[in-house]
Parts: structure tokens; C-alpha cells; sequence
């Protein structure tokens, strides 16, 4: 065996074992998918509030102009702590975006999950009135689990 050869093969194999150990990226899987993808990316605490920070990605092909998603907050043991609106504005297509969100008087500790019930909004020339809820990707990297 060539020394190339082994260098090739082993390329190949570290490639082969990450796919597996982390699975495909987010932005690949929006972009194969012609979807809105939405991610809880981090929490963080504030004086009598919780900063929930989302990426969301648009993987269609036309820019959305604006998109605002009825979002329902639950609370530690599973029950409704409110219904609100998030707006996460102009999504250009294949771009990732960030948005923060504080919601008043929440402890992020007694958050429990997050349901996206639905587009309230879903502005998109040149797009089918449901690309933003058709095929939605959700993900949270964090303990709160995001739903929809």
C-alpha cells in the first residue's frame, strides 16, 4: 500500500466515523429540505426575565419577508404558562439568523418546553402560503425542548 493510499483511506474513515458521531449539520439539512428550520441556541437569565436566543434558518429557495410564530410556553411541570407571538423578521434564504426573545416575569429555570404551534405570519413573495410551517425543522441545544 501506497502511503497516499493510507492517507486517503483514513481521511475517508475519520469523514465516515464524524458523519456518524454528529450526524448531518443543521444548515445541510435545511438546505436539502426547503424548510424553516428553528433552534433553541442558548437561555439565559435576566432580572425577572429569560432571553430565549434562537437560529433559525430559511432553506427555501426565495426570501421570507416576514415570519412570526405563535409560540406556547410551558412551564417545569408541563403546564401553559403562556401563548405569545415570537417575530423573527426577514429570514433571507440559506442565512442563518439570530433573534432573542426576553419574556418578562419567566424564571428560564421553570421553563420546561417550548411548543411552536404555528406560522401566525408567513410573508413570502414567489413561496406557497405554508413555507413556513411545512416541513419545520425544530431542535434545542439546550435542556428546554423545543416541539411543534
Amino acid at each position: 500500500m501506497t502511503n497516499s493510499f493510507k492517507f486517503s483511506a483514513c481521511a475517508a474513515l475519520c469523514l465516515a466515523l464524524n458523519l456518524v458521531l454528529t450526524g448531518p449539520g443543521l444548515a445541510d439539512e435545511v438546505e436539502t429540505g426547503k424548510a424553516v428550520s428553528i433552534e433553541l441556541n442558548a437561555v439565559k437569565e435576566g432580572d425577572s426575565s429569560c432571553a430565549l436566543t434562537f437560529m433559525i434558518i430559511n432553506g427555501h429557495d426565495s426570501a421570507i419577508d416576514k415570519a412570526v410564530y405563535e409560540t406556547v410556553l410551558f412551564d417545569s411541570s408541563g403546564q401553559v404558562d403562556r401563548l405569545t407571538l415570537f417575530d423573527f423578521g426577514t429570514l433571507p434564504p440559506g442565512r442563518p439568523r439570530v433573534r432573542q426573545f426576553s419574556v418578562g416575569g419567566m424564571s428560564c429555570a421553570n421553563l420546561g418546553q417550548i411548543l411552536i404551534n404555528g406560522s401566525h405570519t408567513c410573508d413570502a413573495a414567489g413561496l406557497e402560503p405554508a413555507a413556513c410551517d411545512k416541513d419545520l425543522l425544530l431542535n434545542s441545544r439546550t435542556e428546554i425542548e423545543v416541539i411543534g
